[in-house]
């Protein structure tokens, strides 16, 4: 699923997701709790401010410039 994404841009364009927006729902960046790399992506394992968590993909492809969601993961509430 294709997400809109703002990043930090630091020494680097799009170094790191901050917010991300799902269908109207815009979501804050908590935490970057993993990062990793393949050949055209970099993924993000993140926790958003609903408390749950995220992995999203940027694509690096200078033709499809594209952020997905590749996994979603509920965190239940305690309480």
């Amino acid at each position: 699923m294709r997400v809109r994404v703002e990043c930090y841009a630091g020494h680097k364009a799009d170094q790191r997701p901050l917010r991300f927006t799902l269908k109207e729902r815009e979501l804050q960046v908590e935490e970057v709790l993993d990062q990793w790399f393949s050949p055209e992506h970099i993924y993000f394992r993140v926790r958003a401010d609903d408390g749950h968590i995220y992995i999203l993909c940027h694509s690096e492809n200078a033709l499809d410039d594209a952020w997905t969601l590749e996994s979603f993961r509920r965190v239940p509430r305690s309480g």
